[in-house]
């Protein structure tokens, strides 16, 4: 299969082996406890060491306040790729197609230690052709608040994004997306937030999460069969049959590669996103 060294976008397969969390992480299966209609986990952690995120048993961790509303008219909003300021951390990066009518509005989540606008990278190159307006904010810490132990920050920082960019542009389908720490993160958000976000994009994970569920999105997961920092056996080939299991709607691909995201995955996920494929 051929990877993403051929595209017209070199950059984007450097940008997520950067973003990769260290090979010295390993993907295993716990259970939560405590709460009603808690999810598997499947955790990154040392052998040794920590087992993984703790997640609060109340409902409403990691519940977004923002709620989608009917696309209003444009107001002439900027286009093009710029930045946006959140209050308390790094600034969050912007592509916004200069086209006509409502847009769909993906968030996308960095890996750790990522940078946004690298992560902005994976899909910029579809946004005009597929009407996206992507947002690709930057985690408190190295990497999400779940993942360091409890939602907190990072669910302010999405809520602030979807309003603000729902406030400018007129956006009639909302989507979570991410790479490797970002993708998990983005499994989790959705699950939780699933009657905000209609659909789940999720390249080489490595668990997910949800300390309580909330409607059905339709999820998109691709891993590579040589992955080594995230290894496909003890992760997607966990969660996807999990999700599938708890009826979820799941789109899932392997290719033979390591931690990245190929171009034609890109591709892939993208038509079924917006249902041209």
């Amino acid at each position: 299969m051929p990877t993403e060294k051929g595209s017209p976008w070199p950059s984007v397969r450097n940008a997520v082996r950067r973003d990769a969390v260290p090979p010295r992480l390993r993907c295993r299966r716990r259970s939560l406890l405590g709460g009603a209609a808690l999810g598997a986990l499947v955790s990154c952690g040392d052998q040794a060491g920590p087992a993984g995120p703790t997640v609060s048993p109340r409902p409403d961790a990691g519940r977004l306040s923002f709620r989608p509303a009917a696309p209003s008219p444009s107001r002439g909003a900027r286009t093009g790729t710029y930045r946006v300021e959140v209050d308390g951390g790094r600034a969050a990066v912007v592509h916004a197609p200069d086209v006509s009518g409502p847009l769909r509005l993906v968030v996308m989540l960095h890996g750790a230690g990522g940078e946004p606008g690298r992560t902005l990278e994976i899909l910029r190159p579809y946004a005009e052709s597929h009407r996206l307006l992507i947002v690709a904010p930057a985690s408190r810490r190295p990497t999400w608040d779940v993942i360091l132990g409890a939602f907190g920050p990072d669910v302010r920082t999405v809520d602030t994004l979807l309003r603000r960019l729902t406030d400018d542009h007129a956006v009639d389908g909302l989507t979570v997306g991410g790479f490797s720490d970002g993708a998990s993160y983005a499994l989790t958000l959705g699950r939780v937030n699933g009657d905000v976000f209609d659909s789940v994009i999720a390249f080489s994970p490595g668990f997910e999460v949800a300390p309580a569920v909330h409607g059905r999105p339709r999820f998109y997961v691709s891993h590579g069969t040589r992955d080594q920092v995230l290894p496909i056996d003890a992760c997607s080939r966990r969660i996807v049959p999990e999700l599938r299991r708890q009826g979820y709607d799941v789109t899932y691909e392997e290719f033979d590669g390591p931690h990245e995201v190929p171009a034609e995955v890109r591709s892939s996920a993208v038509d079924w996103l917006t249902g041209s494929g």
